[in-house]
């Protein structure tokens, strides 16, 4: 049934068309929606004509690239070359032990069932009952922090020289900063890690 719904509707759509493929385009640059290899046949109607459909792809794509500001993923790069491995391991272990401290700490000031840290194989999670999973563990190809949170969702941290801080580059947030406004929100009680 939901088949010949949407079949009914991508012929609606394509009625005028007179030809083999088809495309539309948001912009100049950038296909976001095409069906083609299909070979055209009379409908039911006198003039009118639709794609058969034994014999179809629909794809949905964009040509152009997408810039920085666009994109959802991580922003590339040779971060390698930024720290050395044995810098990042320092830094990284320093921040993951700090963080390990200060919420122990926390977790003897907030009433929440299910409050639990725990640190193993380089990974830190911090357990919110009802309220989440926090884990936060280091990326060592990339020489980055990875934090996911159960109100923002994952993220990716890189060291900032000038700023001394693990800094998620898409929003340009701190990691600690991150943490102390989610858990503040989670928690009902401010966290100070920096």
């Amino acid at each position: 049934m939901a088949i010949r719904s949407l079949r009914r509707t991508v012929l609606r759509a394509l009625r005028p068309l007179q030809s083999s493929s088809y495309s539309t385009t948001a912009t100049g640059n950038s296909s976001l929606f095409s069906i083609s290899n299909y070979s055209a046949e009379p409908s039911t109607s006198a003039n009118s004509w639709r794609p058969n459909f034994s014999c179809y792809s629909i794809s949905c794509r964009r040509l152009s690239s997408l810039t920085e500001e666009e994109s959802h993923g991580p922003t590339a790069g040779n971060y390698c070359s930024l720290l050395t491995e044995e810098e990042y391991h320092k830094l990284a272990n320093s921040t993951i032990h700090d963080l390990l401290e200060k919420l122990e700490e926390y977790g003897d000031s907030v009433d929440i069932d299910g409050f639990d840290v725990d640190y193993g194989n380089e990974v830190l999670t911090l357990k919110l009952g009802n309220s989440g999973t926090y884990v936060i563990n280091k990326q060592t190809p990339n020489r980055q922090i990875w934090m996911s949170s159960p109100v923002s969702g994952p993220s990716r941290f890189d060291w900032d020289q000038k700023a001394e801080a693990w800094i998620y580059k898409r929003t340009k947030q701190n990691l600690f900063k991150v943490l102390e406004t989610e858990l503040e929100k989670l928690c009902k009680n401010p966290i100070s890690l920096s």
